[in-house]
């Protein structure tokens, strides 16, 4: 059984890694776009060309789920795609995880990129899900980008930047793009002890598994990992193995789960080199 996953960077590498590590079985398709990335400032047509186009290549080389690990393309395109394809390919979008911070009775930060943070779909996700609880909206310009290129010091420096604008008083951060997972222990490190990171990178795998029908527990051979880049078969770029998901799934290895961030996540998160 084969997963797709699209996203034009590393935003899918967290979700691809709770798939690996809760079912390892499964054949992973990861489908980046590294000549049309970042899709953040790219326009709704550019987006939902490049998304049609990347399910399309998903469901020949018999994906049988696409995951959308994206929360750009998933506001953009994600109901178009689910016009083309879910009658007989479950197609599941992302979405930040709102929802279950303001249910916690949290004071909340939301991290998105630029675009995200000015959007109506940012805005009608806080209106309907954070139940009136006041909501600060942190823009993170370039972090995004800086996790892309593997450069740790542009990120350290973008976190530092958002985290000097988030109110002391937020005492959890909803990441709002699904890049931030990858450097969650810089996050954490930057913000007051005790705050909590909501992140839905296990949820949206969970949701993935549960469309498949695959609730029991995982057996078998570990599945392969294949790599699609712009269309054509490739690696994960080198940079990917500055993170320890990433250096996971370039090797089809098995994803330690010391390797991820939980849906939850109060402490800095230990991964180990694999």
């Amino acid at each position: 059984m084969t997963v797709a996953l699209i996203d034009s960077g590393f935003g899918l590498l967290p979700t691809a890694g709770w798939l690996r590590h809760l079912a390892p079985e499964l054949d992973l398709l990861l489908l980046l776009d590294p000549e049309g990335a970042p899709w953040g400032p790219r326009s709704a047509s550019f987006v939902t060309d490049r998304l049609l186009s990347a399910a399309h290549l998903a469901v020949q080389r018999g994906a049988e789920a696409i995951v959308v690990p994206c929360n750009t393309a998933t506001v953009t395109a994600i109901d178009t795609l689910r016009e083309e394809f879910e009658a007989r390919v479950p197609v599941i979008g992302t979405v930040p995880a709102v929802k279950p911070a303001a249910a916690a009775g949290r004071n909340l930060a939301v991290w998105a990129t630029v675009r995200t943070t000015g959007s109506d779909y940012q805005e009608r996700l806080i209106a309907d899900f954070a139940g009136g609880r006041p909501v600060a909206r942190v823009a993170c310009p370039g972090l995004a980008e800086a996790i892309d290129h593997g450069d740790l010091d542009a990120a350290a420096e973008a976190i530092a930047d958002a985290a000097g604008r988030t109110p002391r008083d937020c005492d959890a951060v909803v990441l709002g793009c699904t890049h931030y997972p990858l450097v969650a222990p810089q996050i954490l490190e930057s913000l007051p002890a005790g705050t909590v990171l909501y992140d839905s990178a296990e949820a949206v795998a969970r949701q993935a598994l549960r469309r498949l029908g695959r609730t029991g527990p995982s057996d078998g051979a570990p599945g392969s990992i294949e790599v699609v880049l712009s269309g054509r078969p490739g690696h994960l770029p080198a940079v990917a193995l500055a993170y320890p998901v990433g250096r996971a799934l370039a090797a089809a290895a098995p994803v330690p789960r010391e390797a991820l961030v939980s849906a939850t996540t109060r402490a800095p998160v230990t991964a180990p080199a694999v």
